[in-house]
């Protein structure tokens, strides 16, 4: 996640009952062994705790480039 798409990981958010739970979502992807990442920048200027990021992995540029070289593809949504 990058982006505003870093307030997934957000722990103060509250959804109405009639709306999405995207958290059970994304749980589900990584009960299925499924990693999340979260770009730290993003998220640090966006003011979410990267030290509380629940399910996701907070993870820099680096880590990015490293993931993506020995990847088939990548999928990118904005």
């Amino acid at each position: 996640m990058y982006q505003d798409g870093v307030y997934h990981a957000s722990q103060h958010v509250e959804l109405a009952s009639d709306e999405l739970d995207i958290s059970a979502i994304w749980q589900a992807l990584t009960d299925r062994g499924i990693t999340l990442m979260l770009c730290v920048t993003a998220a640090e200027k966006r003011g979410i705790d990267t030290t509380n990021t629940g399910i996701f992995k907070v993870a820099g540029l680096a880590e990015f480039a490293m993931l993506s070289a020995t990847s088939d593809k990548w999928i990118q949504f904005k």
